[in-house]
């Protein structure tokens, strides 16, 4: 279905869209669900103005049955459209978690880890609760408050006009409940963001916390946060909560308002009995839409809220396009003139770097703490974008390849280790689905981990639990070299791979970047330690983010050891007083 000239289309109105039949059918049963309202109306009016009068026992029974199977028939609709109202929000749901999920992941590469971390997961669960809510059906009734209203002015225009006030002050609690909720829901959610991201950051550092004493300090830092959001949510459900209890109220006043104005028309002679118990039901069932509109309005708010704050995510990382395959790299890494500016910040890390490594080789980039260099390599397997300049693979542009393809030619290894909960075979293999035993031991021993693994209880499947906790720092990051190598990929990227390695692990290390070479890779290394830089024969030191020598390994070392001035010869005193060298 085209949009309309001027209408901006999002991915979650287009997945909405497609469950437009059964929004059409929830329509339809609507419909009937409200005709069927009427039944009680009715059988109260010829209950007291045909059955007593009357005194028809047969008349009475039939009209019993009939209601009965209308009474039925009305709850039936109505489970079958909470029902599908449920599914599409599953089908929202299943059409749009993957998406969801991929801008997740992708958010902290361009933002910065100052995002909503998890908060696009939530949203998409506050929009779907809403529509498996009651919340909906209450709008696809509230269409029908005319037609009630219109039945009241047929029974009298007294009693029309009576449940047209209660209407009118009923909408218009309606839209002060919008506007006084607004404000309190935003803040509601962002506190409670708030609170969410400080829960699991303690959780994350729990030894820092124990270890340096900070548990007690950052448990009353999380008491003050949590106060602030309960808070916070407290004052958004006083809101709606007030205001929903004044609708209450209101109905109510409006029922017996309606038998009032019933009454003293049967006492004038102008209405009759039944007609007084018909109106007060009409009236009430013409409002309770509204009522029930009031009750999950702080619902509705929180999924408008999610669903505006979804599709301007969506917009902002739009999902990758199909690319033209492109041949597999295998000759040459080109960086032009990279300048590298952090995603959420303005300050740039690294610029105007230029250097170029062909197929076999092997390159060590060195320098101080915070000269760039992991920014760099980030930005060399794709994770950062350079603000300015290209990374490129056998002369294309790391933006010609989806994440997906570009994985498989390149191997990663960051400073900050982190595995997944699954299964050793799992984690070196990527959680490839199709991936060989041999592929996967082959990666394993190219990292000298084989024999490691093969000694645990069980071996290549042994569980490894969340965050791969079940292993040693040492450990998980033999573990995750072997996942860098896994696939032979062309270009290797290993950032500090020794950092928690042990003297067997440092060989281990070495051998598998000279294997890599051998095989035609190129091999990136950023090391603090020389062990680090033994597999490879060119070298790039980095000052401030620029390059301040590159090139053989032998010579820019000796540049730099030419640069480091001699320590001053040290003066001994001897007891006599003389100086000695």
């Amino acid at each position: 279905m085209a949009a309309a000239p001027g209408v901006r289309r999002s991915e979650l109105g287009d997945a909405l869209r497609t469950c437009r039949n059964a929004f059409i059918g929830v329509g339809i049963m609507s419909c009937m669900i409200n005709l069927l309202y009427l039944t009680g109306s009715i059988f109260m009016l010829e209950v007291y103005d045909r059955v007593l009068p009357s005194r028809s026992v047969p008349t009475l029974v039939g009209l019993v049955v009939l209601a009965a199977f209308l009474y039925i028939a009305q709850g039936v609709l109505d489970m079958l459209r909470s029902r599908i109202l449920g599914r599409i929000g599953t089908s929202l749901d299943e059409a749009m978690n993957e998406r969801v999920f991929e801008t997740v992941v992708r958010l902290p590469l361009l933002v910065g880890t100052r995002n909503e971390g998890l908060q696009p997961l939530r949203d998409l669960d506050n929009v779907r609760s809403f529509l498996g809510s009651m919340g909906p059906g209450a709008f696809f009734d509230l269409p029908w408050l005319p037609f009630y209203l219109a039945i009241c002015f047929l029974f009298h225009w007294l009693l029309g006009v009576t449940a047209l006030a209660g209407a009118i002050i009923l909408v218009a609690v309606t839209l002060v409940t919008e506007f006084m909720s607004r404000q309190p829901a935003k803040d509601a959610m962002t506190l409670a963001a708030r609170r969410n991201d400080l829960a699991a950051s303690s959780r994350r550092n729990a030894e820092v916390l124990v270890a340096m004493g900070m548990s007690g300090r950052m448990t009353r830092r999380w008491s003050e946060t949590n106060e602030e959001y309960i808070t916070g949510n407290q004052r958004a459900s006083d809101v709606t909560g007030g205001l929903g209890a004044v609708a209450k109220v209101l109905r109510m006043m409006l029922q017996s308002a309606v038998l009032a104005v019933g009454a003293w028309l049967v006492i004038y002679q102008e209405a009759t009995a039944g007609i007084i118990i018909a109106g007060s039901i009409l009236s009430a069932r013409a409002l309770a839409p509204v009522d029930l509109a009031i009750a999950h309005w702080k619902g509705f708010v929180a999924a408008r809220q999610s669903w505006r704050r979804l599709s301007n995510l969506l917009e902002k990382l739009p999902a990758p396009q199909a690319q033209t395959l492109l041949h597999p790299p295998e000759q040459k890494l080109s960086v032009e003139a990279v300048t590298i500016v952090p995603p959420g910040e303005q300050r740039v890390i690294v610029a105007d770097v230029n250097f170029a490594v062909e197929a076999g080789h092997g390159l060590g980039i060195i320098g101080p703490s915070g000269s760039g260099k992991s920014s760099l390599v980030r930005a060399l397997v794709g994770v950062w974008q350079p603000a300015r300049g290209k990374v490129r693979l056998d002369g294309a542009a790391l933006d010609q390849w989806t994440s997906d393809v570009l994985g498989r030619h390149v191997g990663y290894l960051p400073q900050d280790v982190e595995l997944f909960a699954g299964t050793i075979a799992q984690n070196i293999c990527r959680f490839d689905p199709e991936a060989k035993s041999e592929t996967i031991i082959a990666a394993a021993k190219e990292a000298g981990v084989h024999e490691m693994v093969i000694k645990m209880r069980e071996g290549y499947d042994t569980q490894i639990g969340e965050q791969g906790g079940a292993l040693s720092a040492g450990q998980a990051q033999r573990v995750a070299l072997a996942r860098a190598l896994y696939g032979n990929p062309f270009l290797i990227v290993l950032d500090e791979p020794n950092s928690n390695l042990d003297a067997e692990g440092d060989e281990a290390l070495t051998r598998a970047v000279r294997g890599a070479r051998e095989r035609g890779a190129i091999v990136v290394v950023v090391a603090h330690r020389p062990v680090g830089i033994e597999g490879v024969d060119q070298l790039l030191v980095l000052k401030d983010g620029r390059v301040q020598a590159f090139g053989p390994k032998e010579q820019v070392l000796g540049q730099v050891l030419q640069r480091v001035p001699a320590p001053a010869p040290i003066k001994v005193v001897s007891e006599g007083g003389v100086t000695k060298p």
